[in-house]
């Protein structure tokens, strides 16, 4: 169980006891921060190394991309419903082991000489598949960890550890590509799962998960369930539309960035990672903020003012030429900017989910929000893909950056714009079974069928 003891401020306000003192958080935190630098090296080894050593086009670069982000709207609903009711430790263990594997053979692959394209198609599918696994079990894992009180000081450092692997990942990546090779590269991927692997197995506080039934909810309900809950929670609902529409937006203009940096702006792949990891500093900044700024201005306003910041400034790129130190320093500003506003914003959003999200649906809203947002980046990679060979990349780059801002637009015209410098309170989760469900369990002799959906706290 979380711990339970809180220090007592000079005002007389329970404070909340440091998560730092926590070995078990500490060791997730580890693990995270590890399993998010091999994930941040990933992405950008293996774009660079289609683009810069297979010469691939906008089109094959749009693929290689929605390859990788396929397993988020393919599987993402699925994970939710099996993750309430696993052990998130053994999650996060297992599928840290099986993206060092994969990318353990892409370096094999690569070093035999058979790392090409469609190579590389079947490692982003299969890295993005295992990711998906890890990205909602380590959600569910911090609640299941800490008490509620706690949630913005572990969402604030479980974030700030992504922050970190995005300010050595992308440099790390672009390096290693650049002055290496990309089996090396895909080497060193490898190499940070494993370290969170070592880290995350090492927790040992046990979590409370449902006990086996005879006759287990079917999939198919609970994901219904998880959909049903996120639509009717405005909180929620807006959040869904939001993220849907920045994804795909984002997912769009990336691609476009992606070659637009090295072909239209004439960057080496050294110059771009370290452009890209600019993105890192800004991230921890925005962690910071993230523990603070609600508090004191709102959880409303603060989402809505770091969203129209953050994806606003990537129309500021429209205006480089050049591969000059200006160009390079602008371009530092730029992502450090919109690693700290998307940082604010993803750590907000994450402490309002979870606080509105009764604890037996946490692992199938946070999938039902990935689903709906991540989803949509394939399509978005596809029609960046297709913008950048059609139009030139930088009316594309245009037309995407300018889509990131219905983001903002959608948070600020909706009841999420209004919260208060307090979380709002969780919901009560929807009913189970359908009532075919019900008619069918009415009819079976009572206590040979378990209740519909009863779950000890998960999240």
């Amino acid at each position: 169980m979380p711990p339970t003891s809180s220090a007592v401020s000079d005002s007389g306000r329970s404070v909340p006891p440091s998560l730092w003192r926590d070995r078990d958080f500490r060791r997730l935190w580890v693990g995270q921060t590890a399993s998010q630098l091999g994930e941040h090296t990933t992405l950008i080894v293996l774009p660079l190394f289609a683009v810069l050593t297979l010469h691939a086009g906008a089109g094959e670069l749009g693929v290689l991309r929605a390859a990788g982000q396929a397993p988020i709207l393919l599987l993402s609903l699925f994970v939710g419903a099996w993750v309430d009711r696993w052990r998130t430790r053994t999650v996060m263990v297992v599928t840290d082991a099986g993206r060092a594997l994969v990318l353990g053979a892409a370096a094999v692959a690569g070093l035999l000489g058979w790392f090409g394209l469609p190579a590389l198609l079947v490692v982003a599918f299969a890295v993005g598949a295992l990711s998906v696994f890890f990205d909602v079990a380590y959600q569910a894992s911090l609640v299941r960890l800490v008490r509620r009180d706690q949630l913005l000081q572990g969402n604030s450092a479980l974030e700030g550890s992504r922050s970190a692997a995005q300010i050595g990942g992308p440099a790390l990546g672009g390096a290693l590509v650049s002055l290496l090779s990309a089996p090396l590269a895909a080497a060193s991927g490898a190499g940070f799962f494993a370290l969170s692997f070592l880290s995350i197995r090492r927790i040992r506080r046990t979590e409370s998960i449902p006990e086996p039934s005879e006759r287990p909810p079917r999939v198919w309900r609970r994901i219904h369930e998880g959909l049903r809950f996120v639509v009717g929670d405005t909180s929620l609902r807006t959040v869904c539309m939001a993220s849907a529409a920045f994804q795909f937006s984002f997912a769009a203009m990336m691609t476009v960035y992606l070659l637009f940096l090295p072909r239209e702006l004439h960057l080496s792949g050294t110059a771009v990672g370290l452009a890209l990891a600019a993105t890192g500093p800004g991230a921890l900044l925005g962690s910071m903020l993230a523990a603070r700024l609600p508090g004191r201005f709102g959880y409303g306003p603060v989402l809505v003012a770091a969203a129209a910041l953050g994806d606003g400034v990537f129309l500021w790129v429209l205006a480089l030429h050049g591969s000059s130190a200006v160009t390079v320093s602008a371009l530092l500003a730029i992502n450090f900017v919109f690693g700290a506003a998307g940082q604010l914003v993803n750590v907000t959003v994450m402490a309002v989910r979870q606080a509105v999200t009764p604890d037996g649906m946490q692992g199938r809203a946070a999938a039902t929000i990935t689903f709906v947002g991540m989803g949509m980046a394939p399509l978005g990679s596809l029609l960046g893909g297709f913008l950048a060979m059609e139009w030139g990349l930088r009316t594309s780059l245009l037309v995407t950056s300018a889509g990131m801002m219905l983001s903002p637009v959608v948070m600020a015209s909706s009841p999420l714009a209004r919260l208060g410098r307090a979380l709002p309170a969780a919901q009560d989760a929807p009913p189970t079974g359908s009532r075919s469900e019900a008619h069918e369990t009415a009819a079976r002799e009572s206590g040979n069928c378990p209740p519909g959906d009863v779950e000890t706290r998960s999240h």
